[in-house]
Formats: structure tokens, C-alpha cells, sequence
């Protein structure tokens, strides 16, 4: 990679990408942004560009925290600080990777030193590096659970903290925090998502000119960065300049009762949650009317900060898409009469007039308007040169699905899900160790303490007692004087912790004719709908197999994406007959990838059927036996590897056959109603899933005995 960035006046088009990232420029109050959108979409590259345009920071000389020199942090474990001149520098872009561990995020103690000297030994982390800078997480969206929990407190507080074994530092951490994600690699916790003071969709241009010029422009960059950067280095002092001049301004601008009005009722009128986006949406106008070099908020201002601050917001479950009704919104703004407009400031400063292809906006714009844009029409930028232009992508929501199951009966048009409900936990047995998760036991780094060991490298979770313990017999061999343990690092001991992992949630949907009326399928649709809502909250990755007509198609591969296998399932198409072995060895093969991938994620496997079987599933004719016969052996081959089943048994009316609970049997699993499947009629099933594999491995092991 280029030491030399991007610059950030070179992406072409994403006019909201940029307003959104320039207006946390002009007022860090607002909060951040999350930038949702496709892979290839400018998004990481928009952000990493932003720092170059932010003003210069002065700091304390020396200070590892980036203290103040007119207001140093009283608590600073650098401090005290004397008073004095501070050393300007850029103000910095700090990026915690996804698989950052919590020490690397806020920072170590030096554990052996604070028990043998009785010092804070402490090495900062990224949150203080990030301390009046942006802090920048790159997919978001699949950063652990314990690491969000820290950054939701820091970003609450303004400050971390560190405690370890009764020793504890505390230090200042605000900072402008800027997520980007690929929706369909899964969604963010509702938590995180609102301390994103505005969200951003960006989407890659389909017009062949606009994409043209982003490819000239990314390989012009990458032939020489230091010779394009000097091309656009007016266009950087510009907008540098202006938000300089936005930043002073800001205090001046008035936010009057009827913008006030205007706010508060669109925030009623969407249903949004809290008080917070009635408050960011306040701080966005405000940075608006001065980025327009204006001193009082318009209806623009609000109208434009509704739309970056609000759509995030009112969000209900994860498969609602965020979004705002725009007819709507001017409906409850033209409710409130405009205040009497000043006049518009004569231009000072960069003039925003840009190449006139309706992204500068100027003043008089949409809210505020966005830096010029020069050289070719408006285009969406790539993070590289493979993104642009963009092939077709095939595992996209809306990508036409090829269908192997469209033999036998005709097919039926495809019915809406019942209202989801809330299930109980279905959980796999035993103790894993895969992703961070709430689903299954699991040994984890966060949890209760169950144990100790030697450590296995840097010591991460001192367990106190045990350390203690081994060192207690050797006080007196090793000249112990005094009232303090000499502690050396052998005698460390690392803690062993239970938490909860997520699984990998595969289900197997019977789509055939004897699942087709209307009501029924509806019914099952609501079933599998609330298991994946489930799925979310639980942090799983989740699959989708079908079987209809000749055989079993893959919908979904294993993803983190619940809103794509939401959409595949709202879409699936009913009819044909039932090859229900075909889709219990595509499930086997699909899980026998998933183990070669993510050896350390384990499975559950949810077949959603009435346990009938009519078809092979094998062109040509039943190889080894009927059908029924085939399916039988499919489930047995599932059980012998010990993978976790639950079957949803979907039969209905007053005549059942219960071949579901023969599947059930087969499969070593339990078998449990649509209507059992509620949670308060779910009672005993996590027992009945445990002792159901269990049993299954004992019949196992006696049978290879037995050979």
C-alpha cells in the first residue's frame, strides 16, 4: 500500500458518503458515521482520505494520551501535566482490526511488574491512540462482541478504563467514530448502531462513463500516489480551509425554536427511539447551516440531517431495511412555517462551485454541498482496482437463483411468512471454542472463571488465587524480606473462562407439494423467520438448504447475513415431490465444507418437515432402496458424526402419520411442533437435544465395540 493516500477530493460521486464524513470534520459532536454498502463502493477508501483534511491538534509534549496543553486530563497516567506550550501535529486515523484482542484495544497492564514492584506498568492501547482522532473500524459489523462492549462504553463515557486485579487506569478517549460494512455479511447490534451519530448507503454506479472514470483515476493514483496527490493538492487546501472556517463559525449558528420544531416532530413522526437522534440531528443542521457559511439553521439543514441521522434509527427487527419515506418527511417539515430566511453570506473562502455536475451545491445547495469535483462525470471510487467495474454477483439478494427443484407437481407462487415469535434457546452440547457468541457453552476469553493453566503465551486474564498458590512454597528459597510475594513468571497462571459461542444454524426447509397449502407453509415460513431472528441475537452464522421436486438446492451458503436468508425464505416457491434424502446429504456436504473452513464452529442442524419422503432425489432411479429407506440412512449418517439436530415437525390435521418422529429417531434428535416451538412451550428442549446426541454416541461407541 501507497504511503502517500488517496486523495480525498478525488472520489468522484458519493455525495452523501462525503457531506457525512465532512460534517463530523466540521463538529465531532454529530457523533460519526457507519458507511453501509457493497464491496468496492469508495468506502474505506472516502474514510482513510478524511484525516489529511482535519485541522492540526496541539498536544502535550511526551504524552502518550494526547493531552491538551490549555486543558490537560487531570487523570492522565502520564500527568500531572505543568502548564506550558504544546507540539501541533495531524490529527490521527487509528484502525482497530476486526481481530484486534481487548489489551491491543484499551491498552495492558504489566501484570508481573504490578504484583512484584507495585507499579502501573501500563502500555496504552488504540483508544488512546485514536483520543482526538477518528477511530476507524473496517467491517464492523464483525467485530466480537467483547470489543463492542468496550467501544459503547468509551464512546459513552468519552474515557476508558482498564482494571485488572484491583489495579485500575483511567484515561480520555473521545473520538469521531467511523464504521464501514457489507450489509450482507450480517448487521450490527442495535447498541452500536445508534452511537453512530449518521449512517450512509453507498451503492456502485451502473453507468459505464461514470465507472470509466474510475478506473482512469485509480490507476493514474496507483502508476505514481506522490504525482496524483500534487495534482489535487488545491482541491485538499481548499476543502481544508473551508472546514477550518465551518469549525469557527459553528459557535455562531443559531438553531431556532422552529428548526427545533421541525426536528422534534420528524423524530416523533418517524418513531424513532430515545432522545439521541433528536440530539444529533440538532448537531447536524447546526454543521450544515456552517458548512453553508450560514449563522441560522434552514428547513434544508433539517431536512438533509434527517436523512443521514434518522434512517439508522427507526429500525424495528433486522429485516426491516433502513430507509426513510421522503414524501413523508416533507410532509411534517411543510407543517412547521419557515422562520424568516437571512440573507445568503457572499462566498469566503473555497468556492464549491466545483465542475457544476451537481455535487458542490454551494450555499444555496441541498443543506451545505460537498467538495468540488474536477476531471470526468461522477463515479463511484473503489478500494482497488478489481472492484471497478463490479461482475455480477451471484449470491446477492435480488440475483436470480437457478432451481435444480423444479420437476414433479407445478410449482406454487410463493407465500408471506406468519408473524415471527420469540423461541427458546436451542443449543448445541458439550463445550466448544469457536467465534464469541450467546448461543452454546463454550471456553472463551470473557466469562465466568472456572479454572487456571500456565499461560500459553502473553498473559491475557491473571487468575490472582492460583498465581498466589504457586508461588506461596518458594517465598522463603527465593529470600522473601518483607511483607511482599516474590513473584516470578513461572509462577503466573492464566484464567480459564466459560462464556458462549456462536454456532453455525443450518436449516433444511421441506418446500414440496405436501407443504404447500397456503396456510401451512405461511405457518412454517413464521417458524423459520423467528429461529433466524434468533439466529441474529445470538451472533450465528446461518445456511439455508431447500428440497422439492428431483433434489436439494443450497439457497443460502453459511453466511452472517440473517436479512439474506430472511429475503431467500420470504421467496421460496412451494410444489413437486419429497426427496427429503437429497436434502439431508446436501446438508451433510455442506457441513463437511463448513468444518475444513471454521473447524472450530459447531453445528445445529434444523429440519423443518413433516417427514414424508416420495423422491430419490437421484436422477435415474432409487439407488439402495425407497426412498424412506434412503432418507433413514441420510439421517443415520448425520447422527454418526455427532452433529446436533432438532426437527421441526410441520405435519398438520387430525389424521399424522408421525414420520417425523421417526426422522427425529433416526437423526438422534428431538422433534418438537410449530406450535411447541414457541417459547413457552419449548420447555425441556436444550435437555432433549443433549440427551438425544449423547445417547446417539453411546449407541456409537457400542456399535464400533461391537465390530
Amino acid at each position: 500500500m501507497s504511503s502517500v493516500p488517496y486523495p480525498f477530493t478525488a472520489v468522484v460521486g458519493q455525495t452523501d458518503l462525503r457531506l457525512a464524513l465532512l460534517l463530523n470534520a466540521v463538529s465531532p459532536a454529530v457523533g460519526g458515521v457507519l458507511v453501509r454498502g457493497e464491496k468496492g463502493t469508495a468506502k474505506s477508501t472516502a474514510v482513510r482520505a478524511l484525516s489529511a483534511l482535519l485541522p492540526q491538534v496541539d498536544v502535550v509534549p511526551g504524552c502518550r494520551f494526547s493531552c491538551a496543553p490549555g486543558a490537560p486530563d487531570p487523570a492522565c497516567p502520564d500527568g500531572p501535566h505543568e502548564p506550558g506550550a504544546g507540539a501541533a501535529r495531524p490529527a490521527r486515523m487509528v484502525e482497530l482490526p476486526v481481530g484486534a484482542s481487548e489489551d491491543r484495544l484499551v491498552g495492558a497492564l504489566d501484570i508481573e511488574r504490578a504484583l512484584s514492584e507495585g507499579v502501573k506498568a501500563f502500555e496504552p492501547g488504540l483508544l488512546a491512540d485514536a483520543h482526538r482522532g477518528i477511530l476507524y473500524v473496517d467491517e464492523v459489523n464483525l467485530l466480537h462482541d467483547h470489543l463492542i462492549d468496550l467501544l459503547l462504553d468509551a464512546a459513552a463515557m468519552g474515557a476508558s478504563y482498564v482494571e485488572r486485579e484491583g489495579v485500575s487506569v483511567r484515561h480520555a478517549a473521545r473520538f469521531l467514530l467511523v464504521g464501514t460494512m457489507n450489509p450482507e455479511e450480517g448487521e450490527l447490534r442495535p447498541q452500536l448502531l445508534d452511537r453512530f451519530g449518521l449512517t450512509v448507503e453507498v451503492a456502485a454506479s451502473r453507468e459505464p462513463a461514470q465507472r470509466v472514470e474510475v478506473v482512469r483515476r485509480r490507476l493514474a493514483y496507483e502508476d505514481d500516489p506522490a504525482a496524483f496527490a500534487i495534482r489535487w493538492a488545491d482541491e485538499e487546501h481548499e476543502v481544508r480551509a473551508r472546514v477550518v472556517a465551518a469549525r469557527a463559525l459553528l459557535p455562531q449558528v443559531s438553531l431556532g425554536d422552529t428548526a427545533l420544531l421541525q426536528i422534534a416532530a420528524a423524530c416523533a413522526g418517524f418513531e424513532v427511539d430515545g432522545m439521541r437522534a433528536d440530539i444529533v440531528m440538532a448537531r447536524t443542521a447546526t454543521a450544515l447551516a456552517a458548512w453553508a457559511g450560514r449563522t441560522s439553521v434552514r428547513k434544508e439543514d433539517v431536512r438533509q440531517a434527517a436523512l443521514l441521522a434518522l434512517p439508522h434509527r427507526r429500525r424495528r427487527n433486522p429485516f426491516d431495511a433502513p430507509g426513510l419515506d421522503e414524501e413523508m418527511l416533507d410532509r411534517i417539515l411543510d407543517g412547521f412555517p419557515d422562520e424568516e430566511p437571512e440573507p445568503d453570506p457572499e462566498p469566503q473562502g473555497p468556492d464549491d462551485g466545483g465542475d457544476g455536475d451537481g455535487d458542490g451545491g454551494g450555499p444555496d445547495g441541498d443543506g451545505g454541498g460537498v467538495p468540488p469535483q474536477h476531471d470526468g462525470p461522477p463515479a463511484q471510487e473503489a478500494d482497488s482496482p478489481e472492484a471497478a467495474p463490479d461482475a455480477p454477483d451471484t449470491t446477492r439478494e435480488d440475483a436470480p437463483q437457478p432451481s435444480a427443484q423444479g420437476s414433479g407437481a407445478a410449482e406454487q407462487a410463493p407465500v408471506a411468512a406468519a408473524e415471527p415469535f420469540r423461541t427458546k434457546v436451542l443449543s448445541v452440547p458439550g463445550l466448544g471454542e469457536g467465534a464469541a457468541g450467546r448461543r452454546s457453552r463454550a471456553r472463551t476469553a470473557h466469562g465466568r472463571t472456572t479454572g487456571s493453566q500456565r499461560p500459553r503465551g502473553h498473559l491475557t486474564k491473571l487468575h490472582l488465587a492460583a498465581t498466589v498458590h504457586a508461588a506461596a512454597p518458594h517465598q522463603k528459597a527465593r529470600g522473601r524480606a518483607g511483607r511482599g510475594l516474590v513473584i516470578r513468571k513461572d509462577d503466573l497462571r492464566q484464567a480459564t473462562r466459560e462464556g458462549r459461542e456462536g454456532n453455525l444454524v443450518l436449516f433444511v426447509v421441506d418446500a414440496s407439494g405436501s407443504m404447500a397449502a397456503r396456510q401451512r407453509m405461511s405457518a412454517v415460513k413464521g417458524a423459520v423467520m423467528s429461529l433466524l431472528l434468533d439466529a441474529y441475537q445470538r451472533r450465528d452464522k446461518v445456511g439455508l438448504i431447500t428440497f422439492r421436486g428431483s433434489g436439494a438446492e443450497l439457497a443460502l451458503p453459511p453466511t452472517s447475513s440473517v436479512d439474506a436468508a430472511a429475503a431467500r425464505l420470504e421467496r421460496l416457491p412451494t410444489g413437486g415431490r419429497t426427496p427429503l434424502a437429497a436434502g439431508l446429504l446436501k446438508a451433510h456436504e455442506v457441513l463437511r465444507v463448513e468444518r475444513l473452513r471454521d473447524p472450530s464452529r459447531r453445528p445445529l442442524l434444523v429440519v423443518v418437515t413433516d417427514g414424508r419422503a416420495t423422491s430419490a432425489g437421484v436422477p435415474g432411479g432409487r439407488p439402495g432402496g425407497t426412498p424412506r429407506e434412503l432418507s433413514g440412512r441420510s439421517a443415520r449418517l448425520l447422527a454418526s458424526e455427532g452433529i446436533a439436530s432438532v426437527v421441526v415437525d410441520c405435519e398438520s390435521g387430525p389424521v399424522r402419520l408421525g414420520l417425523a418422529g421417526v426422522l427425529a429417531a433416526d437423526l438422534g434428535a428431538p422433534a418438537v411442533t410449530l406450535d411447541g416451538l414457541r417459547a413457552d412451550s419449548l420447555a425441556g428442549l436444550v435437555k432433549n437435544v443433549r440427551t438425544a446426541v449423547t445417547h446417539t454416541a453411546s449407541l456409537n461407541s457400542v456399535s464400533r465395540r461391537a465390530a
